[in-house]
């Protein structure tokens, strides 16, 4: 989970990337989620966001039209308002247009394998952060340790994060994230579409 130190930023300026993958079920319960926000299905691109290793993180860094044909990236996020919000937040703090910006965000996505458990989830069930981590790890053995972050809401899965070096997505150590602190927290299953 990110701290809340927030700052506008210049383009560019940053330390690595931060991809939070959103456990969908969860992500498209909360309020405010788009009405397209149909995503029961495991984990979803929330965004992959520029970061620095003090926490803090720039957002909001121009005022750049997005991609032309936002739509494309439907395979791994849940929503077109997500896409318009993630490309004004946090896309315009990279150097780069909105088709190269996205083309990094399914490159990111697609570089981590989720956990075949977390895959195959038929009902609700409980597990601990650290089992998480472990799976994650089993599955992306060449990751670092403390490359992926498990955060929860009230007891329940709703993300994990990956860092990604700046320079070609390679995952690294988080530095200035906290993670989830319970004990235990439920997961609920991803419904098939």
């Amino acid at each position: 989970m990110r701290s809340d130190a927030q700052e506008k930023g210049e383009p560019g300026k940053f330390d690595f990337y931060l991809m939070n993958l959103a456990w969908g079920p969860e992500f498209c319960s909360v309020p405010g989620a788009g009405a397209e926000c149909k995503a029961p299905r495991g984990f979803v691109l929330h965004g992959l966001w520029p970061q620095n290793y003090d926490g803090s993180y720039p957002v909001n860094c121009g005022e750049r039209p997005g991609p032309a044909r936002p739509e494309l990236n439907l395979d791994i996020t849940p929503d077109l308002p997500l896409l318009d919000h993630e490309w004004k937040k946090h896309g315009t703090c990279t150097t780069m247009s909105p088709e190269e910006f996205f083309g990094l965000e399914h490159q990111a996505f697609h570089s981590v394998r989720i956990p075949k458990k977390l895959r195959d989830l038929k009902h609700e069930e409980p597990l601990r952060p650290k089992d998480i981590l472990h799976l994650f790890a089993k599955a992306n053995p060449s990751f670092p340790q403390g490359s992926i972050v498990v955060s929860c809401e009230k007891e329940r899965l709703t993300a994990v994060e990956v860092c990604l070096a700046k320079d070609g997505l390679l995952p690294i150590s988080c530095q200035g994230l906290r993670g989830c602190d319970a004990e235990a927290i439920q997961i609920s299953p991803a419904l098939t579409r």
